[in-house]
């Protein structure tokens, strides 16, 4: 039987279950699972190359002992043992921080986790299909990756969770473009379910040649979530894509800390990220930063953060709404920061639709280089693909269609998706960076009333023509 299938039969067991409820459950409960199957199939690995290998979990609560026996233990008996021994002690075990660093990330993954599901019969089913992947097989751990970005899509159906989930070819663009090398220290502040992070580290292993690489690329990922779902399932992507340790991968809210606080150690090559836009941060967050750039608006703040946070000559790239581009007050002033502290370089306008169905808002990806002031931002609006009108989740946007950027960008040229402003013209706008693409008209921001006032003169014009045109029948007729 494919993985595929098995996770689809694992979610048709679950929609059986009363006590899961809509997609978000369901995952989530999938994912603690995933998550002990995949920890335990590595533990098997470190077993055999550690002579001293010791398990941060309990040998009674390990998946091997509980879980791998397909007449284990079922019913109410694995339902107590879940609910009563297996979380409840995971949530609070007690670990040397300097020597139990995987123990960590098992407490943590489990924090505020839960198991949703009201039958013990039916967790026994979901757990006999678990055990038909073997993660410790390359082929499998690469099929279920695939399955795994399907999950994570699922989660755009789930509410706000799609705020989590950013299209593979988005990511994969923008590491291509910002290129991280290996020894640079990378880091997602808004990490999710660990997109950009799992594209870096594909994008890094191509360049490991030897052993003490490898201890490199595990050295240099970082990233911070604020909720719960995300953080386990960045957590479980990271274990999925070689991580051993993902102890870097912290649960946290980034916007939380005193700028003032970090220190040149903490800074960082690379900074790649989504953050959640349209949202407001609690009461009090903006305490965090400095006077002029206070705000609850999430996206700005992670924008005054990136910039504090990448070394001089560090690279970032971000995707950011429309509204922050031509937004003004506070907005004003961020951009000013990074123009003025910052190469912007690159702003590629995406079209409608490609975070379809979460928003519909128009996003842009900024690229910049921190240490330069701005001299010209170059402005790509990316088309939709020949005979498509939009995106949809059957439909999502494909790297394939990034191709002319990337042939675009180290030999730039003006052209009719392609052009460029100078800086003194941004300032001289109040640092509006929405420009509009100069070589073609854009009807969808032609003002209502003007448009109304054209349709009214055309049915004016039409109905001229139609009486002349009466006139002249009726002229004719009369001889």
């Amino acid at each position: 039987m494919s993985i595929s299938t098995t996770i689809k039969t694992i979610q048709d067991i679950m929609r059986k279950d009363a006590g899961v409820d809509g997609d978000a459950q369901r995952i989530s409960q999938l994912v603690w699972m995933i998550f002990l199957k995949i920890f335990d199939d590595r533990e098997q690995e470190y077993e055999l190359l550690e002579d001293d290998y010791r398990s941060p979990i309990p040998t009674r609560l390990r998946w091997r002992r509980w879980a791998a026996d397909a007449e284990g233990i079922t019913g109410e008996a694995l339902l107590n043992f879940v609910n009563n021994d297996l979380f409840p002690t995971l949530k609070d075990l007690t670990l040397d921080p300097q020597r139990d660093r995987r123990g960590l990330v098992v407490r943590e993954v489990f924090q505020d986790a839960y198991n949703y599901m009201k039958n013990g019969t039916l967790v026994r089913q979901v757990v006999n299909k678990l055990n038909e992947v073997d993660f410790n097989r390359s082929e499998d751990r690469h099929l279920f990756g695939d399955i795994y970005e399907q999950l994570l899509r699922d989660l755009q159906s789930a509410g706000n969770s799609g705020e989590y989930y950013t299209p593979r070819a988005v990511t994969q663009f923008m590491v291509d473009m910002v290129n991280p090398r290996l020894g640079e220290r990378l880091l997602d502040p808004a990490a999710g379910t660990g997109g950009f992070l799992a594209c870096a580290i594909e994008h890094l292993r191509a360049q490991v040649k030897i052993p003490t690489d490898g201890d490199t690329l595990q050295a240099s990922i970082f990233g911070v979530e604020k909720k719960q779902l995300p953080h386990m399932l960045c957590v479980t992507n990271m274990l999925l894509h070689g991580i051993e340790v993902p102890s870097q991968i912290r649960r946290d809210n980034t916007l939380a800390r005193p700028l003032i606080s970090y220190t040149p150690k903490e800074r960082v090559d690379v900074i790649l990220t989504n953050p959640p836009f349209g949202g407001m941060e609690e009461d009090g967050i903006e305490q965090s930063f400095p006077q002029t750039f206070r705000t609850r608006e999430t996206a700005d703040l992670f924008l005054v953060l990136i910039i504090h946070l990448l070394k001089e000559g560090g690279r970032g790239a971000i995707v950011l709404p429309d509204g922050t581009l031509f937004g003004e007050g506070i907005k004003t002033r961020v951009k000013e920061k990074l123009l003025t502290e910052c190469n912007l370089h690159t702003v590629v306008r995406l079209p409608n639709g490609v975070f379809a169905p979460y928003t519909g808002i128009k996003t842009n990806l900024l690229f910049f280089t921190k240490g330069t002031p701005t001299r010209e931002v170059w402005y790509y609006e990316h088309p939709y693909p020949p005979g498509a009108k939009s995106y949809s989740k059957t439909k999502p946007i494909r790297i394939e269609e990034f191709a002319p950027e990337k042939a675009w960008w180290e030999n730039r040229v003006e052209h009719e998706y392609a052009w460029r402003v100078p800086v003194e013209q941004i300032a001289e706008n109040g640092y509006n960076l929405d420009s509009k693409n100069p070589h073609q008209i854009d009807v969808e921001h032609l003002d209502p009333e003007h448009l109304l006032s054209s349709y009214r003169t055309l049915l004016a014009d039409v109905a001229e023509a139609r009486e002349a045109l009466r006139r002249e029948l009726a002229a004719s007729l009369e001889r």
